[in-house]
């Protein structure tokens, strides 16, 4: 009873925040916790309600399977479509079936608060289908546009000078490099939310047309959460080190780093493991390292600066569980410019450095 107390209070705070974006589309924790809300109010409901125990039985359990479904698989429309037909079927029957009299207050609370969770839930599919065809329709998936200008007013790469692009996602897009690395012609070219088959989308405007001696690869982690499958991964990192190698640029493959879950209590998105498990952050580091191995590239370990004895990031490198703060960008820079230097033989360079106050993330 207590945990079902604290789930009601956390989805109410959640909700509520939810409601103050103009998005109806709930993030995957926020999301979670509302599937979860509504499977134990329906299974506490038919309790007050003798004739919908038989009824709702698989209603129940059909909304059960796909809450569990979701909590891995970050917007899976078929099964969040399959929860919701369930969960309206199960309101329809409860409001159809005869109820005791006098009727429990508690028990007419929870329908209440279930049909408010329907409407929700409903308002979160309709935002996942706009948001696919918003996708489909998109004429600049890759985000090209991001740094088209940016790029066409660098001027030309120094040899004396070793030009890196740092390319990522949005842990990359939030590290202020020239701050880390003064004087240095390193480019940042992260774009927040990306995953690895945008990147190779942007390879040539972003990297090749650039002219760098090196790219520094970091990325993966919003596949994982997106559940981009592996072998897809891989063969976008594939790629990524062929176009590379055709090119004569250096390539460095960033492990994706590790996440914690130390602040959901606080706020439920902080929840970062369901979308992205460390056993899958693991493996996919693991097969990175042999391709590096095997191609001759350079593999920049920083899960393994950053992890903690439980597996997690941790909690002093990032205040959200995911986005290294400036503790943990101070932990990456010096890796970093290792790995710059064996491939740049520029044993010259300066170490790195960051405002020990500043705050990344």
């Amino acid at each position: 009873m207590k945990q079902a107390v604290i789930a009601a209070a956390l989805l109410a705070v959640s909700l509520a925040a939810a409601a103050q974006q103009p998005d109806a589309l709930l993030e995957n924790p926020r999301a979670s916790l509302a599937f979860d809300r509504a499977v134990q109010l329906m299974e506490s409901t038919r309790i007050a309600m003798p004739e919908l125990n038989r009824a709702g039985e698989p209603l129940i359990e059909n909304a059960r399977q796909a809450a569990k479904f979701l909590h891995d698989r970050d917007g899976h429309l078929p099964t969040t479509y399959s929860f919701l037909t369930n969960l309206r079927a199960y309101v329809l029957l409860a409001d159809s079936v005869p109820k005791p009299f006098p009727f429990p207050e508690e028990a007419a609370k929870q329908l209440a608060e279930l049909r408010n969770l329907l409407a929700r839930i409903d308002s979160h599919f309709s935002a996942l289908l706009a948001d696919r065809e918003a996708e489909l329709l998109n004429p600049d998936r890759d985000e090209l546009k991001r740094y088209a200008e940016a790029n066409t007013k660098l001027p030309p790469a120094q040899s004396a000078k070793p030009r890196v692009v740092f390319l990522g996602d949005s842990i990359t897009d939030e590290w202020r490099l020239n701050q880390y690395f003064p004087e240095q012609d390193y480019l940042n070219r992260g774009i927040s939310g990306q995953i690895t088959g945008q990147l190779l989308g942007r390879f040539k405007a972003d990297v090749i047309d650039l002219n760098p001696k090196a790219v520094l690869i970091l990325a993966g982690t919003n596949d994982l959460s997106r559940n981009v499958p592996i072998p897809s991964i891989e063969n976008n990192y594939t790629t990524i080190a062929d176009l590379a190698d055709e090119h004569g640029i250096k390539l460095i493959f960033a492990s994706v780093l590790p996440v914690n879950d130390y602040g959901k209590a606080n706020d439920p998105l902080y929840a970062r493991t369901p979308g992205r498990p460390p056993q899958s952050i693991r493996a996919l580091n693991d097969w990175l390292k042999r391709f590096c191995q095997q191609r001759g590239c350079v593999y920049l370990d920083y899960y393994s600066a950053l992890v903690d004895q439980a597996g997690m990031l941790q909690a002093s490198m990032a205040d959200d569980g995911l986005h290294p703060n400036g503790a943990g960008y101070r932990a990456m820079a010096p890796l970093a410019l290792d790995a710059i230097r064996k491939v740049t033989a520029s044993p010259q360079l300066k170490s790195p450095r960051g405002r020990h106050s500043e705050k990344e993330s």
